[in-house]
């Protein structure tokens, strides 16, 4: 049964941790350069659009889904339902991961090493501090037909 109370729990805006590690790759790029002459050219130019381009196809459709639904992106409160059909048939999280492409662009296209090295970590902290929370509170609110959905569709992609 769905609680009007109970929440995720996470009361750090997702977007921030993106935010963070992106000024954190800057910060240790200044601080420790690594040459970034392998990035210079027009292909990975195009590849980096090309990736911020595909993070919109994640992103996009799953906040029009949550509008249409009068579901909340704020992590901090209650869903109002839960997700399963569109792009959320084919990841859990298309937000999240839409955001990770977002940065590995932003990654490219600056040209910095540190950014991309720090993908795993990101990964990993998005995963415990967001991710695994939300999937907990899921599970309460929602309990087998979430469970029957986590069986069928993969936490990142």
């Amino acid at each position: 049964m769905k609680s009007t109370t109970d929440s995720p729990g996470v009361v750090i805006p997702p977007p921030l941790f993106y935010v963070a590690a992106f000024l954190l790759s800057l910060l240790l790029q200044s601080f420790f350069p690594v040459n970034a002459a392998a990035f210079h050219g027009m292909a990975f130019r195009i590849t980096a659009i090309a990736i911020i381009c595909l993070s919109l196809v994640f992103v996009v459709p799953a906040l029009v889904q949550f509008v249409r639904t009068k579901n909340t992106v704020v992590t901090a409160r209650p869903a109002n339902s839960l997700q399963t059909s569109g792009i959320y048939s084919r990841t859990r999280n298309p937000m999240y991961l839409g955001l990770l492409l977002l940065y590995a662009g932003l990654a490219l296209l600056t040209g910095n090493w540190w950014t991309l090295m720090l993908i795993p970590l990101l990964m990993l902290i998005v995963t415990q501090l967001i991710i695994k929370p939300e999937e907990r509170y899921l599970s309460r609110a929602f309990g087998e037909p979430y469970g029957s959905y986590k069986e069928k569709v993969r936490r990142w992609i």
